[in-house]
């Protein structure tokens, strides 16, 4: 029998600015801003490598991956695991109105998030299970293909933390701009997992 040897390559694209500007948005679904199409569509332009699209299920994700899954003639799926990490009681505020309350609050929770999460969030032991349940799905179910993920700053960065296998705590280290892309390659060599971070902060090509 032939050895099984499959690149299974996945872009993950964060969504760009939504309406309402900067703030701990979370699950809120707030539509992307004119701003956030535009910065979306100038991050993909003409650039279509991929064999089909999944998208987290919040509209800020999802309206622009059925937008360009019709333009380009992809298959699209929502896949609600995808969305961004619960922020609880945080949720619709900006960072200036949290410091206002408490000025150390948000770097207690950047710098240690294991041991501060917001009043009523989803912890990242939580995100982590779903987010990662979703990621191997798509390999095990899409092997050999070329995936376009579109999703969140949490979802991004909460799967290059786990291809690195950096400590949970570490992942708010990574920074991830709107409309930003990141790619990553997982081969796969005889039932053995071998995934590599391509690049971040880049552009497909």
């Amino acid at each position: 029998m032939a050895q099984q040897n499959v690149t299974t390559t996945i872009d993950l694209l964060r969504h760009g600015e939504p309406v309402g500007g900067k703030k701990y948005r979370g699950q809120i679904d707030d539509p992307l801003s004119e701003l956030g199409w535009r910065q979306m569509r100038e991050a993909v332009a003409d650039h279509c490598p991929w064999d089909r699209i999944v998208t987290s299920s919040l509209c800020r994700c999802q309206d622009f991956a059925r937008e360009l899954a019709e333009r380009h003639g992809l298959p699209v799926a929502a896949e609600p695991r995808l969305m961004e990490i619960g922020f609880g009681e945080w949720e619709g505020r900006t960072a200036e109105e949290l410091m206002a309350e408490d000025q150390q609050r948000l770097f207690r929770f950047w710098s240690d998030p294991l041991n501060n999460t917001p009043p009523g969030a989803e912890t990242l032991h939580e995100f982590e299970q779903r987010v990662i349940a979703a990621w191997d799905d798509l390999l095990q179910q899409h092997a050999g293909e070329h995936l376009l993920v579109v999703g969140h700053a949490g979802m991004i960065r909460m799967i290059v933390r786990h291809v690195l296998a950096m400590p949970l705590e570490n992942m708010f280290r990574l920074r991830v701009e709107l409309a930003g892309f990141t790619r990553i390659e997982v081969e796969v060599y005889e039932g053995q997992q071998l995934p590599r971070l391509i690049f971040h902060g880049g552009q497909p090509a």
